[in-house]
C-alpha cells in the first residue's frame, strides 16, 4: 500500500473511531472512578470541615482546576487515539486550567506575607498527596487505557500520557475533598508533582498497550 493510500485509510478509520471513543472513554472512566471513590472512602474520606471549606474560594478552586484539566485531557486522549487527527487546538486548551492555577498562585503571593510562603507551599499533606493521587488514579488510568485500545493512535506514548493526565486530574479532584491544604502554592507544587508521576506512567504504559 502506498503512503497516501495508508494515510487516507487511517483518516477514514479515525472518522469511525472518534464516536466510539467519545462514548467508551466516559463509560470506562466512570467505572474507574467508582473504584477510585471506593478506595477514597476506605483510605481517606472527606475532610471534617468540608462544608465550611466549600464556602471558600481557595478550596473551590482545587476541584475546579483539576476538573478543567480532566475535561481537556480526556478530549486530548480521544483525539490522540484517532489516526492523523489534529491535536494542537485541544492541547492549547490546557492553558485555561494552567492559567487559572497560575493566577491563583499570583494572587496568593500578592496577598500573603512572604514569610508565610514557605509554610503554605510545604503544607501538612505533601507526602499524602504524592501517594494518594497516583494511587487513586490507577483504576481510572487502567480503564482509560482499555478504552483507548479501541482507537489507533499514531503516537501511543503521547496518548498514554494524555490518559495519565486525565486520570491524575480526576484523582486530584477527588483527593481535594480530603486535603486540608488549600493554598494554591501547595496545589501548584505537590498536585503537579503527583500528576507528573502519573503522566510518566501513562506514557510508558501507553507505549506498550496502545501500540498497533
Amino acid at each position: 500500500m502506498r503512503t497516501d493510500d495508508l494515510l487516507r485509510t487511517l483518516v477514514a478509520d479515525g472518522d469511525a473511531t472518534e464516536p466510539r471513543l467519545v462514548v467508551a472513554l466516559p463509560v470506562a472512566a466512570a467505572a474507574g472512578l467508582l473504584v477510585a471513590v471506593a478506595l477514597f472512602g476506605l483510605a481517606l474520606g472527606p475532610r471534617a470541615d468540608l462544608a465550611t471549606a466549600a464556602q471558600t474560594l481557595r478550596f473551590v478552586l482545587k476541584p475546579l482546576e483539576m476538573g478543567l484539566f480532566a475535561i481537556v485531557a480526556g478530549a486530548l486522549a480521544v483525539r490522540l487515539a484517532e489516526p492523523a487527527a489534529p491535536v494542537r487546538r485541544i492541547a492549547a486548551g490546557l492553558a485555561a486550567p494552567a492559567g487559572l492555577l497560575g493566577v491563583s498562585v499570583a494572587a496568593e503571593l500578592a496577598t500573603v506575607p512572604a514569610a508565610d510562603w514557605g509554610r503554605r507551599l510545604v503544607g501538612s499533606n505533601a507526602r499524602v498527596c504524592l501517594v494518594a493521587i497516583p494511587l487513586l488514579s490507577v483504576p481510572v488510568l487502567v480503564a482509560t487505557l482499555w478504552a483507548l485500545r479501541g482507537g489507533a493512535p499514531l503516537h501511543p506514548a503521547r496518548a498514554g500520557a494524555a490518559a495519565g493526565l486525565f486520570s491524575a486530574a480526576v484523582a486530584a479532584a477527588l483527593y481535594a475533598l480530603h486535603c486540608t491544604d488549600d493554598s494554591p502554592l501547595f496545589v501548584a507544587t505537590w498536585y503537579t508533582l503527583a500528576t507528573a508521576l502519573v503522566v510518566v506512567v501513562g506514557a510508558l504504559a501507553g507505549a506498550r498497550v496502545l501500540r498497533w
